[in-house]
């Protein structure tokens, strides 16, 4: 008779820079989970490029180094992860374990927040938890189409309505938007199993998940011997997609030099293998997403102009929460629901002064944020009414409003205004080449970094100083960080 294999472990990845933690936490998760580690966010992302898998969950410090003391790298981490993996569950395990972290670590994408050091069995539970959330969105994702989108706002019919446009249509397609807001739902439950093309395969690449030195080889196959370790021929995504639909996760990050090997793929589906001189034609439909802004990145030469306006003609945006309104309240009653129903509870209420808070809340961290803010609050007040005091604990707040004085002092008066207006005629008359973008992006680092060494790191004190709320001042931190 034959054995059926035990079912495969959810792939653990925990990364901090203590040895013993890594070897302590991997020695008692092991027996639920398979256990990577990392002890750093260089050396996390050069692990997940070559794993066959992507981990479902993830335990990270926040201190990391070169700034272990600081929260930088941890926060960093967080981002870069759901980058690669948007569905994955991050757990912060941290001694940094200020409410300002735990707030800012969730707005980021993080599912919960543990703070060192904790009860062994507390820590299983947040991950059994994430990792039993992360099932139940599966399946409510699976095949839903239009049904995926929940809200009535504008910014919601507008994006229904192109979809039912495009949906059907044979052409690339773009989704263009923030981390957060449902890109990949959109590709998948919209674009893809709530059209024609929903028997056919679906697949998914991230382009910033893997060795760029391996993604013409998996995208287009290889031929046997094409290079070092090719020991068998293999077909590519484009060839195993057939009939169905390509989804290129962070098509920015794709490489120049395969940006126009897939021009050429959608203009007329030609392409070859590595190593063949064999053409081949695709039929699959390419869609694509970024939370870059393209048309920069094709000013600044990193992205191709023609493959922009060619993927661009089927242009998408999804909607960031702020803009959605009322459509918080319809999320807040879906999710509610949803967990409570999953976890077997009574599900937690609002009361008035919650409601109006909620609405006021920008969610930095889009629909990602939200869910996770609801799971927490489903698991902490089941069946209970949550005030404003302790929904306020959960949301990423400035840490005091800036007062009249320093209103006054973020604007810039007479005299310097026709200072800058001076040095720029002066500047401009040399005819010389120039970039105000370039201008601009040098003089905020220099703002936040001169910001950053008043506050002598502290990361609050330096967004009073700048005018700014701390989730701001994080998220421009994090887009200098990638700018060469």
């Amino acid at each position: 008779m034959m054995e059926i294999p035990p079912p495969e472990k959810p792939l653990l990845l925990i990364v901090d820079d203590d040895p013993l933690i890594c070897d302590t936490l991997s020695l008692s998760l092991s027996p639920l989970f398979e256990v990577l580690t990392s002890h750093s966010r260089p050396h996390c992302m050069q692990l997940l490029r070559q794993l066959r898998r992507l981990p479902e969950l993830a335990l990270v410090d926040l201190g990391l180094p070169p700034l272990p003391h600081r929260p930088d790298e941890g926060f960093a981490l967080i981002s870069d992860l759901l980058k690669i993996a948007p569905e994955i569950r991050i757990v912060v395990l941290s001694g940094q374990s200020e409410d300002g972290n735990a707030r800012h670590a969730r707005t980021l994408g993080a599912a919960d927040f543990v703070a060192k050091p904790c009860n062994p069995g507390d820590l299983q539970l947040a991950l059994e938890r994430a990792q039993a959330f992360r099932a139940l969105d599966e399946k409510r994702h699976a095949g839903d189409g239009l049904s995926s989108l929940i809200g009535n706002s504008p910014a919601i019919q507008k994006l229904r309505m192109q979809l039912r446009q495009y949906a059907d249509l044979p052409f690339a397609v773009l989704i263009e938007g923030e981390s957060g807001s449902g890109k990949e739902i959109i590709a998948s439950a919209c674009l893809h199993y709530g059209t024609r093309r929903r028997d056919k395969p679906f697949l998914a690449l991230n382009c910033a998940a893997i060795s760029p030195n391996l993604v013409e080889a998996t995208l287009f196959g290889y031929a046997r011997g094409a290079f070092t370790g090719a020991l068998t021929t293999k077909a590519g995504y484009f060839e195993d997609a057939a009939d169905g639909s390509l989804f290129l996760d962070e098509i920015g990050e794709l490489a120049l030099e395969l940006q126009a090997k897939l021009l050429r793929v959608l203009e007329n589906g030609a392409y070859q293998r590595v190593g063949e001189t064999q053409q081949r034609v695709s039929r699959a439909r390419i869609i694509a997403a970024t939370n870059r802004d393209l048309r920069k990145e094709v000013r600044s030469g990193n992205f191709r102009a023609d493959l922009y306006h060619r993927l661009s003609v089927c242009s998408i945006v999804a909607p960031p929460l702020r803009e959605m309104g009322d459509d918080k309240l319809l999320l807040l009653d879906h999710f509610r629901h949803l967990y409570a129903a999953q976890a077997q509870q009574l599900p937690f209420g609002l009361a008035a002064d919650a409601r109006g808070l909620w609405l006021d809340y920008p969610f930095p961290g889009n629909v990602r944020e939200l869910r996770n803010i609801v799971i927490r609050l489903a698991t902490r007040h089941a069946g209970q009414t949550v005030d404003a005091v302790a929904l306020e604990a959960e949301l990423d707040l400035p840490d005091e409003p800036l007062g009249a004085t320093a209103r006054m002092g973020m604007a810039v008066d007479e005299v310097a205004g026709d200072a800058i207006i001076g040095a720029a005629m002066q500047r401009l008359r040399q005819r010389e080449p120039f970039s105000l973008d370039g201008l601009l992006d040098a003089t905020e680092r220099g703002y936040i970094e001169a910001a950053l060494k008043l506050a002598h790191g502290n990361v609050s004190q330096a967004a009073r100083l700048l005018g700014i709320h701390r989730t701001t001042l994080y998220n421009r931190m994090e887009a200098a960080a990638r700018q060469p």
